[in-house]
């Protein structure tokens, strides 16, 4: 049965385990938000409230993470993606703008990769087509084991300081802190499998030069994690694509210096109008 419910924390029922989401606002095409590794749709709260007046908008829970529960699965970027167009169709969304952050324009360049009628625009957030090379890979792997010896807590502390602009440990601390209580809440197999998954993802790149609809790419410029001149890779080979470099933020960009993450989101949208058939069009 397809849901019309709307609201904070809804559940829903998607590939076989209970994806947790938020569905606000209004419009005919909506805004879908896909969060990171390795934390939850609460990344996106500031956001939702900046747009919900004026738009749709949507984030949820990857599969595993925050309260979408899955103690089974093996994780994956494919897995991920699958889940993303299913729950669309449980939702009745023919077609959406997404964004996805870091891990989260994982999920959407490899979606759009197999479905791609299903986006009007994709909006990638500090984030990149890349595959893992090698010793990158490695890394991940040796994290896994370190988990499984040690626990969370190493990986987690230094995570927390990779994705943070230095300036925003001073500065952003109440947001530094919220996102540290999401990333201190995964269960141990979830932060291993999420890390399989991101290692054994494929690249995306060869897609970029394919896509044909409005793209808006944004990346934190201290951004260490996925950094810069992956953003400015990805602009050159989409065709149209717009970059938008914001000072003074690291990896989680929309967290550290929200007011302009939102008011770029807020100037894509407004370029792309909605006509009787349901496409975009660029002023």
């Amino acid at each position: 049965m397809k849901t019309e419910n709307k609201g904070f924390d809804l559940t829903i029922t998607v590939n076989n385990f209970n994806l947790s989401y938020n569905d606000v606002g209004e419009g005919s095409v909506p805004v879908i938000f896909i969060h990171g590794f390795p934390f939850d749709k609460s990344m996106w709260h500031g956001q939702m409230d900046f747009l919900k007046s004026a738009y749709r908008v949507i984030s949820f829970d990857i599969r595993g993470f925050g309260n979408s529960i899955d103690t089974d699965s093996s994780l994956s970027i494919d897995l991920f993606a699958e889940d993303l167009i299913a729950f669309m169709d449980e939702l009745n969304i023919e077609k959406a703008v997404v964004c996805g952050l870091s891990m989260g324009g994982y999920i959407v360049l490899n979606a759009y990769q197999r479905f791609s009628e299903r986006f009007e625009a994709l909006i990638l957030a500090d984030t990149q087509c890349i595959a893992d090379t090698p010793e990158v890979k490695e890394k991940r792997y040796e994290a896994i084991n370190e988990i499984e010896v040690n626990g969370t807590a190493n990986f987690n502390e230094g995570f927390i300081k990779k994705v943070f602009y230095e300036d925003s440990f001073r500065n952003k601390k109440e947001q530094v802190e919220e996102l540290k209580k999401v990333v201190f809440s995964n269960p141990e197999h979830v932060v291993q499998r999420g890390l399989k998954a991101i290692a054994e993802r494929s690249e995306s790149c060869s897609v970029l030069t394919e896509i044909n609809i409005p793209t808006l790419i944004i990346c934190g410029k201290e951004d260490s994690v996925t950094p810069l001149a992956q953003s400015e890779a990805m602009k050159e080979s989409i065709s149209g694509a717009t970059l938008k470099v914001i000072e003074n933020a690291g990896h989680v960009s929309n967290l550290e210096q929200k007011d302009e993450f939102n008011q770029h989101i807020l100037d894509f949208l407004k370029a792309i109008d909605v006509v009787g058939d349901g496409a975009f069009k660029v002023d």
